[in-house]
């Protein structure tokens, strides 16, 4: 069996941090990934893909990663189920996160505030962590 999803795209918004009761850092955020087609008017069609980080590099994720900036995700699709407040059963996809890579800088992203635009490898390539289990989900 295999569940493996890289992508890259831009982010819609900027990251949202919380923990969980026991105090794991969960960050959420989505992607807009362009499909490498385009449809009947020529024009290029997106997906709005939700992702979710867990842990250190999620706390990392959220302190330097705005609005606008391009990563590239690599973890596994998760469909999650859950009920809403009125009773209704409902089903999420998302993807997990194993590895987020800044792909651009802060000072790279002109809507983005300038200055250090976080942790970096010395080839220059971006910042790269791993995760762990995705347990006690606060939402």
């Amino acid at each position: 069996m295999l569940n493996s999803v890289v992508l890259i795209g831009r982010l819609t918004k900027d990251p949202e941090l919380r923990y969980t009761p026991s105090g794991k850092a969960v960050a959420t955020l989505r992607l807009a990934v362009d499909r490498g087609t385009v449809n009947q008017q020529g024009e290029r069609e997106t997906d709005f893909i939700d992702i979710v980080v867990w842990e250190k590099q999620a706390e990392t994720v959220a302190n330097y990663l705005q609005k606008g900036r391009l990563v590239a995700v690599q973890g596994r699709l998760q469909i999650r189920q859950y009920t809403t407040q009125d009773g209704q059963k409902r089903e999420k996809a998302e993807v997990v996160a194993t590895t987020v890579r800044f792909l651009d800088s802060a000072r790279d992203h002109s809507g983005g505030g300038g200055g250090f635009s976080g942790p970096r490898r010395e080839d220059g390539m971006g910042s790269e962590l791993t995760l762990g289990d995705d347990e006690d989900v606060p939402f």
